[in-house]
């Protein structure tokens, strides 16, 4: 029979045996409670700052002074894009904004400047004309050193006209479901020549059809019906200048290492390396789109009820190469942003938290114009 003082000596042991847990886990809970203060929504501690931006810390963000600094248009989905005072939408996005694409001739496969990069060197800009029913032309030119000649298509070919230009669905990221027209002119050689002459592939230049393509669902909107042109998900990307500001500051920082080379040391990062749509300044802290779920855009400082249509914010934009091209150069860096992009902004979508992300994609709900120097009215923040 077991005496008392071994009885005590158990019950003891045991007592204690339970304490450690009851002790441990609210401490384990403080230390976890402080290192999540410490970590981006990517879950990714970098030197106790956040890697990207809290979706409840707005505190930091001026919302009442941030404007449009810059529109870019992109006419050909990857080459050149241009910077214009203002611009009008749709739902499918700038008016003119991916609405051409260079596709492979063997497969009607898009062909982007991940592929050739020295694509983003063909310089396409819009020549409005009222006073020809096609309402201006698509002209198009090349580095001089290539030997090739510029040319133009309508912007609005007839439906007449359509009928001589041959029609095709189109694949971009796997689905062969964007209705297309192969581009045609009536003067010198034909687009698909010329492109595939620079390219060197063969090649034609399509305009979007008018059979609607449906943007794909994200978490927050699992039935987004947004229709779009040739941008790889969505019709509208939005970026601030304060975040590029931030990234660049960070590839200070990583001089000298993952590739990263010393001219980075004093080398601009351009915005126009993300082709972002709508340029915004002003809220005083980076990544301010990371958590502006809804928002108007006009010319008064002051919102104005229905002054313009909304604009949501629906996914973040995740990140390939494309970035590390330069868009005067057509010279696709080593590592420049995206290894950046990769340590630092690295697990913000959800959907895909293996990727870096910069910028954020939109979808518009009715017909507007954007200016520069126009006001962003925030009507919703949260989790984009």
């Amino acid at each position: 029979m077991t005496n008392l003082p071994t009885i005590l000596e158990q019950g003891l042991a045991t007592l204690q045996t339970s304490w450690i847990p009851i002790i441990l886990v609210p401490f384990a809970y403080l230390v976890l409670s402080q290192i999540s203060k410490s970590v981006g929504l990517g879950g990714r501690l970098n030197k106790g700052k956040a890697t990207g931006s809290h979706a409840s810390d707005h505190s930091k963000f001026d919302m009442s002074n941030i404007r449009v600094t810059k529109i870019l248009i992109h006419p050909i989905k990857s080459c050149k894009g241009t910077s214009v005072p203002e611009a009008k939408y749709t739902l499918e996005g700038l008016d003119n904004d991916r609405r051409w694409c260079v596709i492979r001739a063997d497969d009607n496969a898009v062909v982007t400047a991940r592929d050739v990069a020295k694509m983003i060197l063909i310089d396409p800009r819009i020549i409005p004309d009222t006073s020809c029913p096609e309402g201006g032309r698509l002209e198009v030119s090349f580095p001089t050193e290539s030997g090739c000649e510029a040319f133009s298509v309508p912007l609005n070919p007839s439906e007449e006209a359509l009928q001589d230009w041959q029609n095709l669905d189109i694949s971009l990221w796997g689905k062969d479901d964007i209705e297309g027209y192969v581009c045609q002119t009536n003067i010198g050689r034909s687009p698909s020549e010329i492109l595939s002459e620079y390219m060197g592939l063969r090649v034609h230049l399509a305009m979007k059809g008018s059979r609607p393509r449906i943007c794909p669902p994200t978490e927050r909107f699992p039935d987004l019906d947004a229709p779009s042109y040739f941008q790889d998900g969505f019709p509208l990307m939005l970026m601030s200048e304060e975040s590029v500001a931030a990234v660049q500051e960070r590839i200070r920082g990583m001089v000298g290492m993952q590739g990263i080379e010393e001219k980075w040391s004093s080398d601009t990062l351009q915005i126009e390396r993300f082709r972002p749509n709508i340029v915004i300044k002003g809220a005083g802290a980076p990544f301010f789109e990371d958590i502006l779920t809804e928002f108007t855009v006009d010319s008064h400082h002051k919102s104005v009820d229905k002054a313009s249509p909304v604009i949501r914010l629906v996914s973040k934009c995740t990140r390939c190469m494309l970035p590390n091209v330069h868009p005067e150069t057509g010279v696709r860096d080593k590592a420049v942003p995206l290894k950046v992009l990769m340590k630092h902004r690295r697990g913000l979508d959800p959907a895909r938290p293996s990727l870096s992300c910069m910028g954020c994609n939109g979808v518009l709900t009715a017909n507007g114009v954007v200016k520069v120097g126009d006001w962003i009215h925030v009507r919703k923040t949260g989790f984009v």
